[in-house]
């Protein structure tokens, strides 16, 4: 049995009290993470010096004698803050974007990453902060390494990081192409069409009321804090809606069958064309992730395709050039006759099915493919 790394997020229920004492915290390692970044840039600008995260947390001891706020928050949270600060400059020095300074919207967590919290019943406890009501809709499971509290548009969370037993299901011999898209969210080997919600378009109108209000109200005031929070509530339900419909699909794909293809999608590449609302809208990244660690923990097998001319070729091998809106598909050689994502998920499977049979499976070349039975 092996283990794998599991999320568990429930819904805190803070009192008055505690909620000025989380949100003091988060100020403080936001504070913390602002000065240890201020430190390392002019360390670097006036001397060429490079500070550690062993010299940032060698000063913390003196930090909390002189500063009475830091004192209040418990000390392997500080620990965690200087441990972010040095993760983006490792993170900067491998390409990624230089570290920035964190305002208030920017900065939403603070983590406990060894001790300093338990769970009994219905009561989180926490060091420097008290027994905080938490939501336990479902049991945690594995060992609890790290425990991150998250403010979400004015909402508490606990992020429980486990160390958990897999889950695996019986063993399914199902094979399974699926093809994503936007006119249908996506289309599998099996001629199953999943409708795209539209989730993002169904809120679009609301959402522009709201951003109007935003817009007239004058910034940084209390009105237009307000008016901040509404349009964020209005994407945040967006985005649990289309949360939840992933997950239930990805459930039931992985549930029903034993290998799953897809397609090796450059998501930031399409992300960025004509079509980039409808490609955020439809998140087929975050679908893949889910698909992707739900068959990992059910000893399911989920394989990526090249993705190059999937829907320009037939899953006989033979070439079927199409243009944007060609949606039916017609071979010539082998005389099928379907829709155009239904012959783009079979050639994703009959591509998943060389790669597995250690067959190369090179796009725009007619590949021998195993034998299917189409009907007329």
């Amino acid at each position: 049995m092996f283990k794998i790394r599991k999320t568990f997020k429930y819904r805190l229920w803070p009192n008055r009290k505690q909620r000025e004492s989380l949100t003091a915290t988060l100020d403080v390692c936001r504070h913390l993470y602002n000065d240890a970044l201020q430190e390392r840039r002019d360390a670097w600008r006036t001397c060429h010096t490079s500070v550690t995260f062993g010299m940032q947390s060698a000063q913390l001891p003196a930090c909390k004698v002189s500063d009475e706020p830091m004192r209040g928050v418990y000390s392997q949270v500080l620990q965690d803050v200087l441990h972010r600060v040095d993760k983006t400059y490792k993170a900067f020095f491998k390409g990624r974007g230089f570290p920035r300074f964190k305002g208030k919207e920017r900065y939403d967590s603070f983590t406990y990453p060894q001790a300093g919290f338990s769970v009994a019943g219905t009561q989180l406890s926490l060091s420097k902060i008290g027994n905080v009501k938490i939501k336990m809709h479902r049991p945690l499971a594995g060992d609890v390494k790290t425990l991150t509290l998250k403010c979400e548009n004015g909402k508490w969370y606990a992020c429980f990081s486990c160390i958990a037993d897999a889950e695996p299901l019986p063993a399914n011999s199902n094979t399974v192409g699926i093809d994503v898209g936007l006119e249908s969210f996506a289309v599998t080997s099996d001629a199953e069409v999943i409708s795209n919600p539209r989730w993002y378009r169904a809120a679009q109108q609301e959402l522009r009321l709201k951003q109007r209000h935003v817009s007239r109200c004058t910034k940084r005031s209390e009105g237009w804090r307000r008016a901040v929070r509404v349009v964020a509530k209005l994407h945040r339900h967006t985005f649990n809606q289309r949360h939840d419909f992933q997950h239930k699909l990805s459930r039931e794909i992985v549930n029903n069958n034993g290998t799953i293809f897809v397609e090796d999608l450059n998501v930031k590449g399409l992300a960025g064309g004509m079509l980039a609302k409808s490609v955020h809208d439809a998140a087929w990244s975050s679908f893949i992730a889910k698909l992707s660690y739900k068959a990992e923990s059910a000893g399911r097998w989920l394989m990526k395709v090249n993705a190059r001319g999937t829907s320009q070729q037939c899953p006989c091998g033979a070439p079927v050039p199409k243009k944007l809106w060609d949606r039916k598909h017609h071979c010539l050689v082998c005389g099928l006759n379907t829709a155009r994502d239904h012959a783009s998920a079979l050639e994703i499977l009959r591509r998943g099915l060389c790669l597995r049979t250690e067959m190369p499976a090179i796009a725009g070349m007619a590949l021998e493919a195993p034998s299917f039975s189409y009907g007329a």
